[in-house]
């Protein structure tokens, strides 16, 4: 099937992006995001967005060119950088005469009742009134030992909060590989089927850059989110503008049946 009947037959979509992808050489894609946004909230869909960023976004406007080691560094430049990145969706959106509204999660608002009723109201009434939910971790409190650690599991557990019919995790790469993809003799997986044993597929723990993910994190993302029924697409960023009007290479993770 195509991502374009995928996403055809979705009502409620989240799309995941990472800081490599927007940032850097790769700041265009920003806009390719909230176009692709835009497009589906045109149609009628609900989009939220959880979009790393804010560190990778400040870090060259205080001299920092290697990801800040210590906890106060990286916490206080999610703090400059996290307003910069939503200036940028801001005026992004204005193309489309949309805005965006930003959410900002730790793990304890997740894992309590109370506080993650709150943010799911919250995401509710921007969905209503058509404002385009700007997700990403609070890190400018959250601490080491307790945190996300990246933002595919944070986009797992908000598509579980929301209900999400389908996520769209974007990567550096077009999909799920039996190997590193630079790697001799790596396949690119189509279809993941729901439940299946994926033990065989070799991969790595985490990226280059400012970016905390990597294949491991977005399998983990994948399963969580497909306990949940639902279903993921994972490709490239490149690919954003292919995504709703034709295909493009991807893999495709099985929902789980509905409880």
């Amino acid at each position: 099937m195509k991502t374009s009947e995928r996403i055809a037959s979705a009502s409620r979509i989240l799309i995941k992006v990472g800081s490599s992808s927007i940032t850097g050489e790769n700041h265009f894609n920003l806009d390719k995001i909230v176009d692709l946004s835009a497009a589906l909230i045109a149609l009628g869909k609900d989009v939220i967005v959880v979009s790393s960023g804010a560190i990778a976004t400040a870090a060259p406007f205080i001299g920092l060119t290697v990801k800040a080691e210590d906890l106060p560094t990286s916490q206080a430049l999610a703090s400059i950088g996290q307003a910069k990145l939503m200036s940028r969706y801001e005026k992004s959106l204005e193309r489309h005469n949309l805005m965006p509204g930003q959410i900002l999660l730790t793990v304890e608002n997740l894992d309590q009742e109370v506080t993650s009723l709150n943010a799911l109201r919250a995401l509710e009434r921007l969905l209503e009134i058509k404002v385009l939910p700007i997700i990403n971790e609070n890190d400018s409190v959250a601490t080491n030992e307790i945190r996300f650690g990246d933002n595919d599991q944070l986009a797992a557990r908000v598509s579980r909060l929301a209900k999400v019919n389908l996520m769209i995790l974007l990567s550096d790469v077009d999909g799920l590989y039996s190997k590193p993809p630079q790697e001799e003799g790596s396949e690119h997986i189509p279809v993941v089927v729901f439940g299946s044993d994926l033990s065989w597929v070799e991969v790595s723990g985490t990226s280059t850059g400012y970016g905390t993910g990597g294949a491991l994190t977005k399998l983990s993302a994948a399963k969580l989110a497909t306990e949940a029924s639902v279903g993921v697409i994972l490709t490239s960023s490149e690919s954003v503008s292919q995504l709703i009007e034709g295909d493009c290479k991807h893999t495709w993770f099985e929902p789980g049946p509905k409880s």
